[in-house]
């Protein structure tokens, strides 16, 4: 199947949020019929976001559960919740608020259950805003550097052709690696795998680079999982069942 473009009004009309979610779940299930029984994929984990809302905006919620507008379904739930948690522990007032940005993400972990859940691998399914704005790329490289820096291999999958970045190059960048390694700065669709080795008393990061392109196909990709090798990630067959089920194209 060839890739489409999830993002800029294609004939599937489909929020890319879904259709990110629904890949992450084939790329897990597809693991999870390949992988050794101790290990286990999972998937989607959705981050960024999904953080703590401050007790004090609840306040803004009326008795009967809505905010003057007409409509916070739910609003009355939380505020309870965090009215309870109030009553347990109200940190000190601060003056301090660091600004922060946290990017919407989804992506894929593959985990050692006979090891306490330790992490071995990550699949990481770019966002708009990963490529937004230059701190929000420099925090996508950081991560995926501290993945590798662990040990942890890292596969990252981006189809946003609504923002115009390269976060290999980032990523490499961000390292202070020769430019060899870059990638062209207007590739903006690809597909990278990273494997953490020691070779020959070296520590090095083994790199595997696919240019992606809409209308043709992906691509299978190593996924290094730290301490067994590698396993194949079928990104076409993956990308096909996912589209398959939201019925892309209809």
């Amino acid at each position: 199947m060839p890739l489409y473009d999830h993002f800029q009004g294609t004939i599937h009309r489909r929020r890319w949020q879904a259709f990110h979610g629904r890949w992450a779940s084939a790329i897990a299930d597809d693991l999870n019929s390949r992988l050794p029984k101790q290990l286990v994929a999972e998937g989607p984990m959705y981050l960024g976001r999904a953080v703590s809302t401050d007790v004090a905006e609840y306040e803004q919620f009326d008795g009967d559960g809505s905010n003057g507008t007409g409509g916070a379904s739910g609003a009355v739930g939380l505020a309870t919740a965090a009215a309870v948690l109030a009553e347990t522990y109200a940190p000190p007032a601060t003056e301090l608020s660091m600004p922060a940005r946290f990017p919407d993400e989804i992506k894929v972990e593959v985990r050692d259950r006979g090891d306490d859940y330790k992490l071995l691998a990550v699949v990481e399914l770019v966002s708009p805003s990963n490529k937004k704005e230059p701190d929000e790329r420099e925090q996508f490289a950081a991560k995926c550097l501290s993945f590798l820096g662990k040990g942890i291999g890292v596969v990252v999958l981006d189809i946003v052709t609504e923002r115009h970045a390269n976060l290999h190059n980032e990523l490499v960048r961000l390292a202070e690696h020769d430019d060899k390694f870059l990638m062209p700065d207007d590739q903006w669709l690809y597909a990278t795998a990273y494997r953490p080795v020691s070779r020959k008393k070296k520590d090095l990061i083994d790199l595997w680079l696919w240019p992606l392109k809409v209308g043709e196909p992906l691509p299978a990709v190593p996924l290094a999982l730290k301490g067994y090798g590698c396993v194949r990630l079928d990104l076409e067959a993956t990308y096909t069942e996912a589209c398959q089920r939201l019925r892309i194209p209809e």
